[in-house]
Parts: structure tokens; sequence; C-alpha cells
């Protein structure tokens, strides 16, 4: 696992082996990258990373100039280890929560203009994120929602269900606010 862009550009991370994830591969992020490049400004942005896990994607956010990460994963094992790892490299606006996530969106109160979502894939209530993220106005009024799952499930009965890009077994679902 590498940062692919940003001050941190080429960064290795190297995680514990016994971390319960399933990290999301270079190639796919790399992909997600280059659209979300084409799509919004990273700098200044306030990003809300679900099922954070290693912190590859949070760390990829920092590194691009996000003004605040919140990263939320139920494993203390994991956000130990993405505490570690942003303090190590001076990326103070990453902030660590241990709390399941479905719990956690039931407390939480801010927007974000992004936020991502990489569940695991045998969850049966990922539908749900999209659903909650919008019940509860979570999305800045330009803000995009970003589901990682499984290429064979679809997501795309939800109204502000944008598109669904495949990179082999995974694929990334986007939603905004619907256009009025």
């Amino acid at each position: 696992m590498r940062i692919i862009g940003g001050s941190l550009k080429g960064l290795r991370l190297n995680p514990p082996k016994n971390l319960p994830v399933r990290p999301t591969t270079d190639l796919a992020k790399e992909a997600l990258f280059n659209i979300l490049q084409n799509q919004i400004e990273f700098e200044d942005i306030k990003v809300l990373d679900l099922f954070s896990g290693t912190g590859n994607i949070s760390m990829e956010f920092a590194s691009r100039g996000a003004a605040q990460v919140i990263s939320v994963d139920r494993s203390i094992h994991c956000v130990n280890y993405l505490k570690d790892i942003s303090r190590q490299h001076r990326q103070e606006q990453i902030k660590t929560y241990k709390e399941d996530v479905f719990k956690y969106l039931q407390m939480e109160t801010e927007q974000y203009d992004l936020i991502f979502a990489d569940p695991p894939y045998d969850l049966n209530k990922i539908p749900e994120i999209s659903k909650i993220v919008f019940e509860r106005n979570f999305l800045a009024p330009d803000g995009l929602l970003i589901v990682e799952h499984q290429s064979m499930q679809n997501l795309n009965n939800h109204p502000s269900f944008v598109e669904q890009r495949k990179y082999g077994h995974s694929s990334f679902s986007f939603f905004r606010h619907p256009a009025e």
C-alpha cells in the first residue's frame, strides 16, 4: 500500500498483518483518485472516512491537503495504527474514532464535503449507508458520497445514486444530492 499523490506521495504503508481489514487496492485507489481529481478540489475539504481500516484512504486525503479527515473504525488496532502513522507523518488533520460506524452516524451532526465508506463486503447493511447519509443530511450541498462494495452488488436504487465504477471484484458507487 502506498500514498499515490500529494505531500506524502510514494510513502509505503506497512500495517500489521493481524488487522481485520481488506484494504482498497492501489489500482482501485489510483483509479478513484484520478476520477476525484477531475471533480473536486482536495485542499480544505472536510472528509469522513467510514470503516477506515488501515487509514490508507484517510492518509491519501490528508496528503492531498484535506483540512479535516474524520476516520471511524470499530477495531482499536486499526484506530491505533492510523493514529500512529498520522502522528509520525505530521498529519494532524486526521482525527480517529473507535466506534461502530452505524452508532457513530446516529451521534454525528456535522456535514462533510466527501464521505468515503469501505465496509466489509459481507455486511448486509451496506445499502443503509447512503440512506442514513442523505436522511441525516451529512453531505454538504456539493458533497459526494462514495461507497466501496463488491462489483456484483448494485446500489443504484437510491435516488441520489450517480454512477458505479467497477475495478475487478470491487466497485465504487457515487452519490450526490439530486439536482433541483
